[in-house]
């Protein structure tokens, strides 16, 4: 099992930045990629970005591609989202996941955190 803790969330201005924290723990050692994924009320949820735990491979979503940075801090078991130039609809719990896939789909990560609110007002 691997427990994933997301923090960081909270409310911000448009054109604003946060940084969202993902601490694993467990048999980190069993997944190899780390993924951030949000859901806005009455959507589906959706790809962030993802990140290998070895390697530099990174991938985003067209839509935060620019704005947002996945990185990895090995040593502390954490995975980190920095969003910047945030906007509106950027609004949505998100939530941290692990597995073995780059992949966008939700289905292809088998652990996952509880979520964090991130709430950007125009």
């Amino acid at each position: 099992q691997v427990q994933l803790v997301e923090s960081g969330g909270g409310l911000v201005q448009a054109g604003g930045s946060l940084r969202l924290s993902c601490a694993a723990s467990g048999r980190i050692f069993s997944v190899s990629t780390m993924g951030w994924f949000r859901q806005a009320p009455g959507k589906e949820r959706e790809f962030v970005a993802v990140v290998r735990w070895s390697g530099a491979s990174t991938y985003y979503a067209d839509s935060v591609k620019g704005r947002f940075i996945i990185s990895r801090d090995n040593p502390r078991n954490t995975v980190y989202l920095q969003m910047n130039s945030l906007k509106p609809e950027d609004t949505a719990v998100y939530y941290c996941a692990a597995g073995w896939s780059v992949g966008t789909s939700p289905n292809e990560y088998v652990y996952w955190g509880q979520g964090t609110q991130v709430s950007v007002s125009s």
